[in-house]
């Protein structure tokens, strides 16, 4: 009996020892589960604003770490701004080339996707609020509908540039002081059609040389959001800024449409969140950002000219060809501003 019980002990612990084994072998294949990573890459992102704008801010306090803590680690994001991987066609170009993977451009690619365009329409959206509302809203997703499927390349989410004026070494206080102001605007119809109707001889070029043409007096002011004035150190070249409001510039954040077809379903998620964060807070920043711009300027000695109703009424008045030739070119273009204005 008791070497029968010497037999039943041993065959029990080396039962105990072979279950253990098991447990063991079953432990680590769950562990290397739960450790496989998704496929490693890094994302550059190419934007033409200084370090300092919102955009930046936005971009390097909320999507970059939050793609890299969604994702696991699986995903890097550097961010390349001020023109360091070249100006927005340059940098817009590379990404649907698939050389940068992601970009911040504004609507430069309006001449293939004229859609895309009718959200800078001269005197068209009212504040932030409206813009906001416009852009996350359906007209926003309709306004990129054809992106993919032209550029090939993946919009995520809009964010904001601001409400453009005119900043200028010469006052402009009525209309009369457009005729002959040598005027930088970007190289897009809108803009160029916008300047010479308000009456100034208009100079198209990328925000990379506005600087340069402003110190040199190739020309004498230039349309922007007052945080562009601020950070690309327009003051140091202008004394005026007319508060003129004349277009809403956004931004569109987005992708290469082969590497975003590359990743997982995980790591589309982490990009898709924290795009919708960087928006959210991009937006709050922008908006918060333009009496503090304001007093900046100010305090740098540039003079803030508010037009009355009577020369704002002038200014919408004289872009109204512009519609009216839209308005004959694309079909959607009366339905598509109406339903802008709708929108609350």
């Amino acid at each position: 009996m008791k070497k029968l019980g010497i037999i039943l002990a041993l065959v029990l612990a080396i039962g105990s020892i072979l279950g253990a084994c098991g447990k063991k072998e079953e432990t680590s294949g769950t562990t290397n589960k739960a450790e496989s990573k998704d496929t490693s890459y890094t994302i550059k992102v190419a934007n033409y604003y200084a370090p300092d704008h919102p955009q930046n801010k936005a971009l390097i306090e909320k999507f970059k770490p939050l793609v890299e803590e969604k994702s696991g680690g699986s995903l890097k994001v550097e961010i390349y701004e001020n023109n360091k991987l070249g100006g927005e066609k340059d940098f817009y170009t590379a990404v649907r080339n698939g050389t940068v993977e992601m970009g911040l451009p504004g609507m430069i690619m309006q001449a293939d996707v004229p859609k895309m365009g009718a959200i800078e329409w001269p005197f068209l959206l009212r504040d932030f609020k409206h813009a906001k509302a416009v852009l996350d809203g359906p007209v926003g997703k309709e306004l990129t509908d054809e992106l993919e499927s032209t550029h090939g390349v993946h919009p995520l989410v809009w964010s904001a540039n601001g409400f453009r004026m005119v900043s200028s070494s010469k006052k402009v206080a009525s209309m009369e002081d457009f005729k002959g102001l040598r005027l930088r605007m970007p190289n897009t119809p809108v803009f160029v059609n916008l300047g010479q109707l308000l009456g100034a001889n208009v100079s198209p070029m990328p925000l990379s040389e506005v600087f340069t043409a402003l110190e040199g007096k190739v020309v004498d002011g230039q349309d922007n959001p007052i945080g562009v004035v601020k950070s690309s150190g327009f003051y140091e070249v202008q004394d005026y800024i007319l508060e003129s409001r004349h277009g809403f510039t956004p931004n569109v954040l987005i992708i290469n449409q082969n590497f975003w077809k590359k990743l997982s379903d995980n790591q589309r998620k982490a990009i898709e969140e924290a795009a919708k964060e960087y928006s959210d807070y991009e937006w709050k920043l922008s908006e918060e950002s333009y009496e503090a711009d304001k007093k900046f300027l100010e305090e740098k000695g540039m003079e803030f000219i508010s037009p009355d109703a009577k020369f704002m009424k002038q200014m919408e008045e004289a872009v109204q060809p512009m519609y009216e030739e839209y308005y004959k070119q694309y079909p959607w273009a009366k339905e598509m501003v109406q339903k802008i204005k709708d929108t609350k």
